[in-house]
């Protein structure tokens, strides 16, 4: 009788496929579920990464944010896809610049108030639908009512008498200010290089002056002027311009220019006694505040 032969030890399990990473697998899988998304995309311009204007993401426009989706098209459930809009804003911010790295800013996000404050990318982008372009076609009713959301303050001082024409559409807040980043103190853009961006409409105000206005150079235009709204028909921060011009002309020594008269200088009774009203306005004398090519003292 031959010898029973030993049983074969069983075949292992097949290794379990949970940890398995995810894969790309196209948009047209979103679309069976996300149609209306899908359609909504293809009118901005983050389609164009669809028809392959992004190398290595054609018909993938929706995995380039989203991550691979092989786990979610499988179990339909959200913790399987990344969604950016719930992201951390810093995750937001990586998100985004993975394309729009180093564009229309100079100094990156990291310099300006928006990433500083903890606000993402998508609090002011809509990313699907018509809306995800309207910061890109400069619809400056849109760009305001975005912006009036959060600088409510701001918003408020365009109510003021005299103001810049952003409630009648003929500006917008990013026509001054750059929201991704500046170098320039509330991310102030910058006109012909590294000017003060109000130069780029009031160019007549630009220097170089021979005799400069001191206060033009270190402070720039806000030291006088309140660029959102004012009482004063030239919109300085204060409502008499004598007022303004007195923050810094008060109790000065008399300048060398002048010589040594007692009678010059800037309180009673002093030549520019303001008890009389033909001194109470100083720029009657003194045309050119903003400096001149002529005069030190800015009388022409």
């Amino acid at each position: 009788m031959s010898a029973q032969q030993p049983a074969k030890p069983p075949e292992p399990a097949p290794a379990p496929q949970a940890n398995k990473p995810a894969e790309y697998v196209g948009s047209e899988t979103c679309k069976v579920c996300h149609e209306e998304i899908f359609n909504n995309l293809q009118k901005t311009p983050h389609f164009a990464i669809e028809t392959g204007a992004r190398r290595g993401w054609k018909e993938r426009a929706c995995e380039s944010c989203h991550g691979p989706g092989s786990k979610h098209a499988d179990s339909a459930s959200a913790d399987d896809i990344k969604n950016p809009a719930k992201l951390a804003p810093q995750a937001q911010d990586h998100t985004c610049l993975t394309c729009h790295l180093n564009q229309d800013t100079p100094v990156g996000r990291v310099a300006t108030g928006h990433a500083k404050d903890q606000v993402g990318c998508t609090t002011c982008h809509s990313v699907h639908g018509a809306g995800g372009a309207k910061l890109v076609m400069h619809n400056k009713s849109e760009i305001n009512a975005s912006c009036s959301g959060c600088h409510v303050s701001q918003w408020a001082a365009f109510n003021r008498p005299y103001t810049h024409r952003l409630q009648q559409g003929a500006m917008s807040c990013v026509d001054c200010h750059n929201p991704h980043g500046s170098f320039k103190f509330d991310t102030v853009r910058e006109a012909f290089g590294n000017e003060p961006g109000c130069l780029q409409c009031h160019s007549d105000k630009r220097g170089p002056f021979v005799y400069e206005h001191a206060v033009v150079r270190m402070e720039g235009c806000t030291a006088c002027h309140e660029p959102h709204g004012s009482a004063n028909p030239r919109m300085l921060t204060r409502h008499e311009v004598r007022l303004v011009c007195l923050e810094c002309h008060a109790n000065l020594p008399i300048p060398a220019s002048i010589g040594k008269n007692p009678n010059i200088g800037g309180v009673p009774p002093a030549l520019h006694d303001l008890r009389s009203p033909q001194f109470q306005n100083c720029t009657v004398c003194h045309v050119k505040v903003h400096g001149s090519y002529v005069d030190r003292n800015f009388f022409r």
